[in-house]
């Protein structure tokens, strides 16, 4: 008989999630509940529980009365991007069952969107494109007050998880030289230097803010650091707004003084009247760095790659474990970030 696996993914869609070769297969694994593109009833959810050994959801709800219910779980999967409140970890982490984040599955589309807002920021595609709306386009111009290359560039990441180390994986073309801020690694990898902050931000021409949010990164970059930053130079908010002093930030590129691509704001949907929306020196994406066709599809592979390796005992995951020590900084930031989901 095949473990149950309820799948309970609103507000993401099935297909949003899985190539369908991939659900196939998930489906030889393990016998589906769920699977709608419409929330599950609650009732239809605890009717499972006994039998369930994975339970994969938008955001997962048990508490430790439905955990005492669920003697065959194995593992709880978020798939919305983040570890939020609703899930008794602690009774989880008492049982032994995993818990998994799908936050992974973003690192192909966000890094190639990181790896995007760099070069329009680097080479002005932006700045021009709107000059030509007014007639003021600078044909054949370096622009070397505000222009850069990214061959050879100085490339600073804050935070240095899966989405940074995939977007240096990209940059590798260009031989960029890479630093990276990150105090819960003692190496990086080929290539890459750990800094301290100072160093990093003073360094390097372009900074990519790649932090995850928690509570020990609100503010990490702060307006003291921001005023360290080279003349010239390009910082990517490309993880959340959280991670930085933002209105010191977009205040330091409306001066002129550097540039910024940001993917994230403070408040989301940004109001039609915010100032943002006229500032000098900001590229703004309205917080789709993941949203392409297919760009979330990897989620489905780390799922049956996780789900297929907990079945054989092996101890690879490609999804994010939840740590003891770390779990309630993350789930704190997320509630006070709003209920705007990682997309």
């Amino acid at each position: 008989m095949k473990p149950h696996l309820i799948l309970d993914n609103h507000f993401r869609t099935r297909d949003e999630l899985f190539r369908a070769e991939t659900f196939e297969a998930l489906g030889t694994l393990c016998e589906i509940h769920g699977g709608r593109d419409a929330p599950m009833p609650r009732d239809e959810i605890q009717a499972l529980l006994p039998e369930a050994a994975f339970y994969v959801a938008s955001r997962p709800e048990l508490s430790a009365e439905d955990i005492a219910g669920a003697p065959k779980l194995r593992a709880s999967i978020e798939v919305a991007g983040a570890f939020r409140d609703g899930l008794d970890y602690e009774s989880c982490f008492d049982r032994g069952i995993e818990v998994l984040s799908c936050s992974p599955g973003f690192r192909n589309s966000v890094a190639e969107m990181t790896l995007a807002m760099v070069l329009a920021g680097g080479r002005g595609l932006v700045d021009e494109h709107e000059a030509f709306r007014t007639g003021t386009e600078r044909w054949l111009d370096d622009r070397p007050d505000s222009d850069f290359s990214l061959y050879r560039q100085t490339v600073g990441f804050i935070g240095f998880g899966q989405i940074a180390r995939e977007t240096h994986r990209l940059m590798a073309p260009f031989s960029p030289e890479v630093m990276a801020f990150d105090p819960y690694l003692t190496e990086a990898g080929d290539g890459v230097r750990l800094v301290d902050l100072p160093t990093l931000v003073s360094s390097c021409r372009v900074v990519v803010l790649a932090a995850v949010p928690s509570e020990d990164t609100r503010g990490l970059l702060s307006a003291q650091l921001i005023d360290q930053l080279q003349p010239g130079a390009l910082v990517v908010v490309i993880s959340r707004a959280w991670c930085a002093d933002f209105p010191a930030l977009i205040a330091a590129a409306q001066s002129g003084r550097i540039r910024v691509a940001t993917d994230v704001f403070p408040d989301e949907p940004v109001g039609d009247t915010d100032p943002i929306r006229a500032s000098r020196n900001v590229i703004l994406s309205p917080h789709r760095a993941a949203a392409v066709p297919g760009g979330r599809q990897l989620i489905g592979d780390m799922i049956l790659h996780d789900v297929a390796a907990i079945l054989d005992g092996r101890p690879e995951r490609q999804l994010k474990p939840a740590h003891p020590d770390m779990v309630k900084g993350l789930v704190s930031a997320q509630q006070k970030l709003g209920g705007m989901p990682n997309t």
